[in-house]
C-alpha cells in the first residue's frame, strides 16, 4: 500500500486499541478500528480493520476490508479486500474478494478468492469458465 493510500485509510479510523491494550473476547464494530496492541478472540464487522505493525491478533476475523501490518493468527474473511503490508504476518486461512500482498510478507495458510456472481460476464467467457463459475455460486 503506498504511503498516500495508507494515510487515507488511517484517517478514516474511528476507534483505536492502543499499543498497551490487551483485549480478550468478542469484538463487533460498524465503521473502522485500528489495533496497535494485543487482541485475542473473535472480530466481526462490515467495516474496516487496520492491524498496525507490532500488533498481535489471535482471532478469527470476519470484516469488510482489512490491512495487516502486524501478526495475525487465525482465519480471516474480508468480503471486500484484504491487504498485507511488508511487515505483515498471517498464520491462518484467508478468504477475500480482492487480495494485495507486499514483498516480505509471511503467509502460512490457504487462500480462497470470493467470486462475485454479479461479475460473471457469460458473453465474454468460455463455456467451461461459465460452468465452473456457476457451480461455485
Amino acid at each position: 500500500m503506498s504511503k498516500n493510500n495508507e494515510l487515507k485509510g488511517i484517517e478514516k479510523i474511528t476507534t483505536t486499541l492502543g499499543k498497551e491494550t490487551k483485549f480478550n473476547g468478542s469484538l463487533k464494530f460498524s465503521e473502522s478500528l485500528k489495533i496497535n496492541g494485543r487482541f485475542e478472540g473473535e472480530i466481526e464487522s462490515s467495516g474496516f480493520l487496520y492491524i498496525e505493525n507490532g500488533a498481535v491478533v489471535k482471532a478469527n476475523i470476519k470484516v469488510g476490508s482489512i490491512v495487516i501490518g502486524g501478526i495475525v493468527r487465525g482465519n480471516i474473511e474480508a468480503s471486500e479486500k484484504l491487504e498485507m503490508l511488508n511487515t505483515g504476518q498471517v498464520f491462518g486461512n484467508i478468504r477475500t474478494a480482492k487480495l494485495k500482498i507486499a514483498d516480505g510478507v509471511i503467509f502460512d495458510g490457504k487462500c480462497e478468492m470470493i467470486t462475485n456472481s454479479d461479475g460473471i460476464d457469460i458473453f465474454s467467457s468460455k463455456v467451461e469458465q461459465v460452468k465452473k463459475a456457476i457451480q461455485r455460486v
